[in-house]
């Protein structure tokens, strides 16, 4: 009710400065100049003017492409009254009611002739195409499905990094846009400035004044436990408006309600081992030493991986962040290979972060007292772990019970740090924990009664993957929706920074392109008929239609 109650105070806003600025221009053009207050119907008439499709006055209003389409009917409407160059057109977009009104103001403004206008429209064809290519994308990218790229290897090898998959916004229920005035096809931000400037201060990509509330219209479907669901990363601190925080894709190994426990880097859900599809491909890391150096590049031809690091130190020792058994079991065939040992955690030892390791002037690794290589950058991680004050780490996690709706949870100095970002960050509320005593809504309190379901998304690359054993469980408000097939993918697209090997070159994966992605199943559906036909339609539409058009002028 709140979306749409402050949407509609929106329109109301937008068609008052539209009658404000153009009244005049309407009756010039044969109307009640009352009529350029009504919304939809103003640029409808505007459309019928100006000899443009009347349906699209349906897009006027619509989040972020109304924006667009408005900026367009404002346009066809100033050149209507001569208003046809370049500048005249980049005030209209720029400074839209401001530059109306001087038209509607000025000296007696003039609709231009049948002669003028027909002169000005055989200019414009190649100018029209392309706004209406780029709404309609708009349009597919912003209600109906949206491209979505895998840079890290969180999710190896089930997506692999340089896939590109096309998310299906329905599925769990289409989030109405929270920030209606945006550039279109950009996610937060215009372009980034770097590693020295303040990512809060790029430039962003929407216009943050202009907000909506979250409204989620009901799916055909709920978040079930394995799916692989994309999501908006909830701790995102640079942007505050939840829609255009970074993007993000795991597999969801809880749902509201279950209790999820890792044990020496295994997960078991609801005190049961974790169910593995068809299509999934779990991978830990483990220790390799060798005698010999190993053949990287024929190791990465046959398996498609490369190890994180290689130092030289009584043999040679490989980290593979990312093997999964099978992987290991092949690696061990390797006659120069002495051990291969899974990396795992001591249980209730602070959660590490792996970065490259310091070296020595040889190249070796430097460690410390107990012979662990030392990282270049350690990060002080004891707080790092999902809730802050547990002695969990990513091996040795839980049990942690994810919150459901309507559960009446106990607050205390205990499992505030499991609630505290749930309360006042995910459901909106002031809290406050001032002399031992818990606050919300200045209200003292023992208990808080969950508003939303939560899910706990996780990483199958599960030692290398940011995932909710650090940023806490995932509100249903972030969830953006279930990807449908990879659409491309390309080797080498995405560097890896934490790596001393890179894949060599770049090219297509085509036995990815048009795969379905989470079926779960081993031999994935190919969708190539589906590209094939939209392709046909799409140009042969574009053929017959310019056949007919020739044939109805020719007559």
């Amino acid at each position: 009710m709140n979306y749409i109650i402050t949407y509609t105070i929106y329109v109301l806003i937008i068609s008052v400065l539209m009658g404000l600025t153009t009244w005049k221009l309407f009756k010039k053009m044969g109307y009640n100049p009352l009529f350029s207050f009504v919304p939809f119907y103003n640029y409808y008439i505007i459309l019928t003017e100006t000899e443009h499709p009347k349906w699209w006055a349906i897009l006027s209003y619509l989040p972020i492409v109304g924006p667009i389409m408005m900026s367009a009917f404002h346009i066809f409407l100033m050149k209507k009254f001569g208003k046809r160059s370049a500048l005249d057109g980049l005030l209209t977009v720029i400074l839209p009611f401001i530059f109306m009104a001087t038209v509607n103001y000025g000296k007696d403004p003039q609709v231009e002739t049948e002669e003028e206008e027909e002169e000005g429209k055989k200019k414009e064809t190649f100018v029209g195409s392309v706004t209406f290519a780029v709404v309609f994308a708009t349009i597919i990218h912003a209600f109906i499905t949206q491209p979505f790229g895998i840079p890290t290897g969180s999710m190896e090898r089930t997506l692999l990094v340089g896939d590109f998959l096309f998310v299906n916004k329905w599925a769990y229920g289409y989030r109405m846009p929270m920030r209606p005035v945006a550039l279109p096809f950009l996610q937060g931000t215009i372009f980034d400035t770097g590693q020295k400037g303040n990512p809060k201060d790029d430039p962003k990509s929407y216009v943050d004044a202009v907000k909506l509330p979250y409204l989620r219209i009901p799916g055909y479907d709920e978040v079930e436990r394995y799916d692989i669901v994309v999501f908006n990363y909830p701790q995102d601190s640079v942007h505050t408006a939840i829609d255009r925080k970074d993007p993000y894709v795991k597999r969801c190994v809880g749902i509201p309600g279950d209790v999820i426990e890792f044990r020496a880097g295994r997960l078991f859900v609801n005190n049961a081992p974790e169910k593995i599809l068809g299509d999934e491909y779990q991978q830990h890391r483990f220790i390799v030493r060798s005698n010999t150096q190993l053949d990287i590049p024929q190791l990465y031809k046959a398996f498609g991986f490369l190890p994180v690091r290689e130092s030289q130190d009584n043999g040679f020792l490989y980290e593979f962040q990312g093997l999964t058994d099978e992987m290991r079991d092949e690696i061990k065939k390797i006659p120069s290979v002495e051990s291969i040992e899974e990396d795992i955690m001591q249980k209730g030892k602070a959660s590490v972060a792996y970065y490259k390791y310091a070296t020595g002037s040889e190249g070796n690794y430097l460690r410390d007292k107990n012979g662990e290589p030392i990282p270049a950058s350690r990060i002080d991680s004891s707080n790092s772990i999902y809730p802050v004050n547990k002695p969990w780490n990513q091996d040795w996690y839980g049990p942690l019970r994810i919150p459901k709706k309507g559960d009446v949870v106990k607050l205390d100095q205990e499992t505030l740090p499991m609630y505290k970002w749930i309360i006042s960050e995910y459901e909106h509320n002031k809290l406050e924990n001032k002399g031992g005593k818990i606050y919300v809504n200045g209200q003292e309190t023992n208990q808080y009664t969950i508003k939303q379901n939560y899910y706990m998304m996780i990483g199958d690359n599960r030692d290398a993957s940011l995932d909710a054993r650090f940023f806490g469980v995932v509100p249903e408000e972030n969830i953006v929706g279930r990807p449908m097939f990879t659409w491309m993918s390309v080797e080498g697209l995405f560097a890896d920074a934490n790596s001393t090997y890179q894949a060599p070159g770049k090219k297509i994966r085509w036995d990815r392109m048009f795969k379905a992605t989470n079926t779960g199943e081993a031999n994935k559906t190919s969708y190539w008929w589906v590209a094939v036909l939209i392709l046909v339609l799409f140009f042969g539409w574009d053929f017959f239609a310019n056949l007919f058009k020739k044939k109805k002028e020719e007559d």
